[in-house]
């Protein structure tokens, strides 16, 4: 199916709906498009694995959140799988039958081991200027991960010592139930599915063959992120089950406010404030830039709330189509307080206006009067 459905739609739930109708609702779908019941139906198999993609999501708290405020955008690369294998759902999802499912389709689970499972992603901030933002900057970060333990090596076996086979499951780490037209595979209770008992447990990490670092890394931040963004690094999250691939670290992008300019999409704005003459008979003014300042000419007679474009003066578009530009709103500053030079130039000013007013304003009193005295006159025969 190319073109991805609305999950709750998947799911025929509401968007308010709990956890305990999601999971209901899923597992009524998986029944109906169980490969077992469904042998050779590809749409079967289709529907099955987008039940799956649409129960790992609204399940999860963090990433149903992404998915209600950004739709599907908002969870790629964000930690959920898009599954290829069925069996990988079986793996993921098989707790909720009250254990796995496998058929004989997907091979003798008498003499399959535990397979191996992609580790956890794990999430750090990073924190950028706004002209760091618009540049791209290499940052430092810091983040915790468990990392195998260096005394035993990661076997969680005391040193000298070697974990042992589970005898509960002869090794398979899988135990095999039937229930009805199902066989049932859950991952075995005694050795959590590895196959291997640690009998005589490291000291350092008390048999789990890992411990909590932290872990500081280089990160190239690339020209134009907004906030919000994530950066992956492949390979940085939690180390996989039974000698899985590590999941991935992302790094979440905030921006700090800048004191003058706003940002919106590749644009920044700016509010320049500039004097009476100054917007009167044009002047140059140092607006702010984001590395620093840049002389701009406002021509006579700017108005307040008037825009200049300075094209180019914005952000980098972060695949390197283009870049913003910068908006100029002029801001028209009338004093509170009048030196007695400055009041008296600004009197000679409004007699001059009086004596020569432009045809709009002469228009606009006229139009004024006419209608008060109209109004008058109209009331006083009344």
């Amino acid at each position: 199916m190319a073109e991805q459905r609305d999950f709750y739609e998947v799911l025929g739930v509401e968007r308010g709906a709990v956890d305990a109708q999601i999971k209901d609702a899923y597992r009524k779908l998986a029944m109906m498009y169980h490969p077992d019941r469904n042998p050779g139906d590809a749409d079967a198999s289709d529907r099955f694995k987008e039940a799956a993609r649409a129960f790992e999501v609204l399940s999860d708290k963090a990433l149903r959140t992404r998915y209600d405020r950004y739709g599907h955008a908002g969870i790629q690369g964000g930690g959920a799988h898009d599954f290829g294998n069925v069996s990988d759902i079986f793996e993921a999802f098989g707790g909720i039958f009250g254990g796995s499912i496998f058929g004989d389709a997907f091979g003798n689970a008498q003499n399959r081991t535990a397979r191996g499972r992609k580790g956890r992603d794990v999430f750090c901030t990073i924190s950028l200027t706004l002209l760091e933002a618009a540049r791209g900057v290499v940052k430092s970060i810091e983040f915790t991960r468990h990392e195998a333990c260096g005394e035993c090596n990661g076997t969680g076996a005391r040193k000298g010592t070697k974990p042992q086979r589970c005898d509960y499951c002869e090794g398979r780490g899988q135990v095999i139930q039937s229930a009805g037209p199902f066989r049932l595979q859950a991952t075995c209770p005694a050795c959590s599915g590895t196959g291997k008992i640690v009998r005589d447990k490291c000291s350092a990490c008390s048999g789990d063959g890992v411990k909590l670092e932290r872990v500081e890394k280089r990160v190239t931040i690339p020209a134009g992120v907004d906030r919000d963004v994530q950066v992956r690094l492949a390979g940085e999250g939690e180390p996989g089950g039974n000698g899985g691939t590590p999941g991935d670290c992302y790094c979440v992008i905030g921006v700090e406010e800048h004191p003058f300019l706003t940002r919106s999409g590749r644009d920044l704005s700016c509010q320049v404030p500039i004097t009476i003459s100054q917007a009167a008979l044009g002047a140059i003014v140092e607006v702010p830039i984001l590395d620093g300042t840049h002389a701009v000419e406002m021509p006579r007679g700017t108005q307040p709330g008037d825009v200049l474009r300075l094209r180019g003066f914005g952000m980098p578009e972060v695949r390197g189509r283009g870049i913003g530009d910068l908006l100029v709103q002029v801001h028209v500053e009338i004093p509170r307080k009048l030196s007695p030079r400055a009041e008296q130039l600004l009197r000679d000013l409004a007699e001059e206006e009086h004596a020569l007013v432009s045809p709009a304003h002469k228009s606009f009193f006229v139009k004024m009067k006419e209608y008060f005295t109209s109004h008058q006159s109209a009331e006083e025969k009344e």
